[in-house]
């Protein structure tokens, strides 16, 4: 009898044994789904492992410079993991890359980690990566998961193995320690040049080993995968599924996902609260165009939902309502998930209560977890059980580790799922753990005693609610190289997009406008002048094109007034006062987003 997995390989292995599948991994394929038994997907990572020793791929010395690196940017797919797979059993490193990342951060990236073999999926990515080939002088080779020009195919990898390369991989897999390095995830720093978390084995499969009680994942469920693979949320809940014997089918896109709902008919499945806003959205839209007792019922059935609450009996009436309305109008919603849905893991960016309360009222239940990628990510998440489920809070703390409040009210966590450093940077890995304790960043308290409320972030970093992180502060700096532009806030926190608002400079703009005979009577006009919002779009598309799609600006808002530190909105030092302008010009920023 095998052990519990103690490495990320192991789940091959131990699944082949408990729980053998037909539909290991799944993905589209022209139309139709191609299945991998555990069976394949075993034989093909050892194929795939060989493959990479042929192609000089080696663990080295075991060190974290030693271990060669690997690089993968593509969509969630089957070939995904089996690389994943194949680089840990040859004690390579993985280096997931976020698809829509910018020209100039790829290359800081693939340099940095001095990527080796960079495997991608599609033509547009390999299109970004060879315009910058010239500046990778580590990258040997690139394959792809497409068929593609300009690329070799990812099974020229598999192809090349040899029969004794086998008992090689086995001596590595024996001889892998849980806590040697994995895999190096860049995420966007402060200083707006990406940081290498550094996540061994033992980080991720703590995690994996903790979370696997609080989910619906037993060997006759079914997951639907659609968040990227590169952030380690989807990654770590993939382990999680492999070890319970869950089938992981991959929605071939962002926009295939209602109609891969329907035909997976998944138990569970993550996402982060944009998706889930998504869906509200048309379900909305559905019930505006309802008419007469239809419409009625449909709006009955919302508000009903809005006043959900748990751990709380509203007595009878209420029940025997809300029972009525699952009967006729949630039912369709489940229907629309594909009518299994036993849980869905929220994370990346907090969730409206409003869309929990309705969710969860339509027997949906929303359990949302809170986590950062040092900490492997989980640290905690509202469980199933409804004792151990709070809105508006992030649950209980995941076993095996300890979270305490600082003075300042930063969290701050230890445990066996935070990450072993930044990769080649000591001085950032010094600023981050103290004593053992990660800084999440993040200002919070504990409710009840038992549950982390998440209640501001101490950093400037904000995530968008897909979950993305965003550093303003390099995107600001960049716009104010244009002349018309004085001040610049970057806003978004839990928004579906980016934006700004903008102090003009009012000496430059007033002699482009005398320029045109624009007349300039008060800076109120100018600024809702169309001439003068024209050529602040021009600089948006000017500047856009330096930062990747989420850090891109959609909409901007002119203000007719510069920002001082008699104002308030700025420090002595005129550093922008974020939290005052939040909070000053919180019904523009809304207008921007309604």
């Amino acid at each position: 009898m095998m052990d519990q997995p103690s490495r990320l390989f192991d789940v091959l292995a131990w699944q082949l044994e408990k729980y053998p599948k037909e539909d290991m991994l799944a993905g589209k394929i022209d139309g139709q789904w191609k299945k991998y038994s555990t069976r394949e997907v075993a034989d093909l990572t050892m194929q795939f492992s060989s493959g990479l020793l042929q192609l000089g791929i080696s663990r080295g010395d075991g060190s974290l410079e030693g271990k060669d690196k690997i690089a993968i940017i593509s969509a969630n797919r089957p070939e995904w993991m089996i690389t994943d797979l194949a680089c840990q059993q040859v004690g390579a490193v993985l280096t997931p890359i976020y698809p829509t990342i910018s020209q100039h951060e790829l290359a800081f990236v693939l340099n940095d980690a001095g990527a080796r073999i960079l495997f991608v999926g599609s033509e547009e990515i390999l299109e970004k990566v060879i315009a910058i080939r010239d500046q990778l002088p580590a990258l040997k080779e690139i394959f792809s998961f497409d068929k593609l020009p300009g690329a070799r195919h990812w099974t020229e990898v598999p192809a090349m193995a040899k029969q004794e390369d086998y008992a090689t991989i086995e001596a590595i897999k024996k001889n892998t320690n849980p806590e040697e390095l994995v895999t190096i995830i860049y995420t966007s720093g402060t200083t707006g040049t990406p940081k290498g978390v550094m996540l061994t084995h033992h980080n991720i499969m703590s995690n994996v080993t903790a979370c696997n009680p609080y989910l619906p994942v037993h060997s006759s469920a079914r997951a639907l995968s659609f968040l990227p693979l590169n952030h380690i949320f989807e990654r770590m809940v993939t382990y999680v599924y492999l070890t319970a014997g869950v089938p992981i089918y991959y929605a071939e896109s962002m926009d295939t996902i209602a109609d891969n709902l329907r035909e997976v008919k998944p138990t569970i499945f993550t996402t982060v609260p944009r998706l889930l806003e998504k869906v509200y959205e048309k379900i909305m839209a559905k019930g505006l165009e309802l008419k007469g007792i239809k419409r009625a019922l449909f709006f009955w059935a919302i508000e009903l939902g809005k006043k959900y609450e748990i751990n709380k009996d509203q007595g009878w009436w209420y029940n025997l309502q809300l029972s009525i309305a699952n009967a006729l109008v949630f039912k369709k919603w489940r229907e629309a998930l594909g009518g299994n849905i036993q849980a869905i893991v929220n994370g990346a960016a907090a969730c409206q209560v409003r869309l929990l309360k309705v969710f969860t009222a339509g027997r949906i239940p929303v359990l949302e977890g809170y986590g950062l990628t040092e900490t492997s990510p989980v640290i905690s998440v509202n469980r199933v059980e409804e004792q151990d489920r709070m809105f508006g809070t992030v649950g209980p703390i995941i076993s095996g580790i300890t979270v305490k409040i600082a003075e300042d009210g930063e969290i701050l966590c230890k445990g066996p799922n935070v990450t072993i450093g930044y990769y080649k940077r000591p001085d950032l890995t010094a600023d981050a753990i103290k004593d053992g304790w990660f800084h999440t960043g993040d200002i919070g308290v504990i409710v009840n005693d038992k549950f982390l409320k998440i209640t501001d972030r101490k950093k400037e970093l904000f995530k968008t609610s897909g979950g993305k992180f965003v550093a303003p502060q390099p995107i600001e700096n960049k716009f104010k190289e244009s002349p018309y532009i004085e001040q610049i806030m970057v806003v978004g926190a839990d928004q579906k997009f980016t934006s700004a608002l903008i102090v003009p400079s009012f000496t430059n703009l007033k002699g482009w406008c005398e320029k045109r005979g624009i007349p300039v009577t008060n800076y109120e006009s100018l600024v809702k002048n169309p001439e003068v919002k024209e050529l602040f779009q021009q600089a948006l598309e000017k500047y856009n094109q330096f930062f990747s799609h989420v850090e891109q600006l959609k909409k901007f808002e002119l203000m007719p007034h510069e920002w001082t530190v008699d104002g308030g909105e700025l420090t002595p030092t005129l550093k922008l006062k974020r939290k005052v302008i939040l909070e000053k010009y919180g019904k523009v920023i809304e207008g921007m987003y309604n």
